[in-house]
């Protein structure tokens, strides 16, 4: 997966334009990662190639349900080590990017990443997913969550910030769609789009779940962490 040609063409099969400055962008923040990772725990995945593979590649998949040219803001919700909004913000740099994660130190991390990759207009966000909805309800056009908790869960936390007739987007590593349909109700929003598919080169499941939130959510939701923790929609 490291072939240069190679990556610039599995991209490419995504509708995305891959340069030689992306691909720069790329190998430094894959350097940041490596030297950071010692420190404190951002990533189990550190081999190169599987990094290019199962975070680089992996976050850009996302552009199998939605074309983010027509899209302003994004956010991701525990976003960890950058995943995907860092690749995102390379790859699309008009999007007004919002990362949320709930350990500082990964906020810091981040930060530096986008100081030495020069991206501008992100906005790192240490806290909580529900608390953070408090304060920005019907703000995104795009609102992303990469394989964390079971989807019912995410639903509650993302719905909120959405705006209306925009979307949320599940990066899973199975389709569990189904386990979301109370909750899909109660946050008045529908699927509109699924793509499950295997990665390249090692075959493992992906699933991309497009959302569509369809009128306001109530402001009931997002309830409080032990609450949805507890007793899930």
């Amino acid at each position: 997966f490291m072939n240069i040609k190679k990556k610039k063409k599995e991209v490419k099969q995504l509708g995305i334009d891959i340069d030689d400055e992306k691909i720069k962008l790329l190998e430094k923040y894959y350097e940041l990662l490596i030297i950071w990772n010692e420190k404190m725990n951002l990533t189990a995945i550190t081999e190169k190639k599987d990094v290019y593979l199962k975070h680089f590649y992996d976050s850009l998949t996302i552009c199998k349900v939605i074309d983010l040219n027509k899209e302003d803001s994004f956010c991701d919700i525990g976003t960890g080590a950058g995943f995907p909004g860092i690749v995102i913000k390379i790859f699309f740099p008009h999007l007004k990017m919002t990362l949320i994660d709930s350990l500082n130190k990964r906020i810091e991390f981040l930060r530096v990443v986008c100081e030495k990759l020069d991206l501008t207009n992100v906005s790192l966000v240490h806290g909580r997913a529900e608390e953070f909805a408090k304060e920005n309800r019907d703000s995104f056009d795009v609102v992303t969550a990469r394989a964390v908790s079971s989807i019912n869960v995410l639903l509650e936390y993302a719905m909120p910030i959405v705006k209306i007739n925009k979307y949320f987007i599940a990066m899973r590593g199975i389709d569990d769609s189904e386990s979301g349909s109370n909750a899909l109700k109660l946050l008045n929003s529908k699927i509109v789009k699924k793509e499950c598919f295997n990665l390249p080169y090692e075959n493992s499941s992906r699933c991309i779940i497009l959302v569509k939130k369809l009128s306001t959510t109530i402001l009931k939701y997002p309830r409080k962490f032990s609450e949805i923790k507890k007793y899930p929609l």
